[in-house]
């Protein structure tokens, strides 16, 4: 049998978390499509949602647990979760996946909160939800993007526990690049070494692996690998997010092969101090357009064409909020941050450095292990 991801307790304190808020709100219910809010309220933890085919719904009610409405697939491991409201459907179905169950258990609730807002999707048909709307008239459905993001941004120390294990495997590798990487070695071979290194020392899976190489910087962050070797004076950049019972790491390093140019180790040092300043500096109060402005302002200003410097990190790769000029969210104990101060270089090249922390009352606490101060040459 599947053994839970946590005990019974979180589930209970998240939902108890969330029904607080919902009375606040004024809702009786709240919906969810997506993954990653079923599990956070479930444990509900599967790679079946790799396939599109099949409509999944969690229903939190204002009072008592939540319901799964999900397809008859999925029943025999949502029942190894605490939920015990399980009602299943067959799916694919020619006209109704799941949508007379979902209307059933959502009639005479008045007001029904969903994420609407940035950063959330619908996982259900549009058709259907239209439908849904309409089979239940007297239903108010209204945004409750804040108040979800607000529940999921501050982490237990049970989801801190399992980030910070990930982080330390994820930095065990990188710390045995020497060992990894060389001249003339192919991208793909490189990225495929390293993905190799996650898994060995203890990653579930690395579903986020980017990176690049170039003289002095590389053009981009998310490309695939290519079958080009690395030179010397290249400069090499990994990013991953691996992952541990579904939460996820999500930093990167730099290195340099053979030898590193002046404006290439300046850019490094720069980005370290922006990020060294950006750990010394975050505390509960700060607004994330607060720590973005640091970093911004010790990289010279420039910023880069990323657009942000630093997300929330938990069950997604990356989550609100964004540490971005407009971003006034407030920094908490608990939250789970990335630091990820970037810039453009001459050519149309880029360096980005990447650390992972959480929130502390008082100075912040590094998940990563701290890069070298130094550009390191391989």
């Amino acid at each position: 049998m599947t053994t839970p991801d946590f005990p019974a307790r979180e589930y209970e304190r998240r939902l108890e978390l969330a029904q607080r808020a919902m009375r606040e709100h004024r809702l009786d219910a709240l919906l969810f499509t997506t993954e990653a809010e079923l599990r956070y309220f479930t444990g509900f933890r599967t790679l079946f949602w790799q396939s599109p085919t099949r409509p999944w719904f969690l229903i939190v009610p204002a009072e008592g647990k939540p319901i799964a409405v999900i397809p008859t697939i999925g029943e025999n491991l949502m029942a190894t979760t605490w939920i015990d409201d399980i009602r299943t459907f067959s799916s694919p179905h020619a006209d109704d996946d799941g949508l007379s169950l979902l209307t059933s258990a959502l009639h005479g609730r008045a007001r029904v909160g969903m994420p609407m807002g940035r950063e959330t999707s619908l996982r259900m048909p549009l058709n259907d939800l239209t439908r849904l709307r309409n089979a239940l008239p007297a239903t108010e459905f209204c945004d409750a993007t804040e108040l979800v993001q607000a529940l999921r941004m501050v982490k237990s120390e049970l989801e801190i526990e399992v980030i910070s294990k990930i982080c330390a495997v994820a930095s065990e590798a990188f710390e045995n690049a020497p060992n990894l990487f060389r001249e003339g070695q192919s991208l793909k071979d490189t990225f495929r070494a390293f993905r190799i290194e996650l898994l060995q020392r203890g990653a579930d899976d690395v579903p986020y692996l980017v990176g690049g190489a170039g003289p002095g910087g590389y053009g981009d962050v998310i490309s695939p690998p290519s079958d080009k070797p690395l030179e010397a004076g290249d400069v090499l950049m990994l990013d991953t997010g691996a992952t541990l019972n579904g939460y996820f790491c999500d930093f990167d390093r730099n290195f340099a092969i053979g030898h590193a140019s002046s404006e290439a180790r300046d850019a490094y040092a720069r980005l370290h101090d922006a990020t060294e300043a950006a750990i010394e500096a975050a505390r509960p109060g700060m607004t994330c357009a607060d720590l973005f402005k640091l970093m911004n302002d010790r990289t010279g200003g420039t910023g880069s064409n990323v657009g942000r410097l630093g997300h929330g990190l938990g069950m997604q790769l990356t989550e609100a909020p964004s540490l971005i000029d407009f971003d006034e969210t407030i920094l908490q104990e608990g939250m789970v941050i990335t630091l990820e101060p970037s810039m453009d270089l001459p050519e149309g090249k880029m360096m980005v450095h990447e650390e992972n922390i959480v929130i502390r009352d008082g100075p912040a606490q590094l998940l990563s292990r701290r890069a070298a101060p130094e550009l390191p040459i391989l």
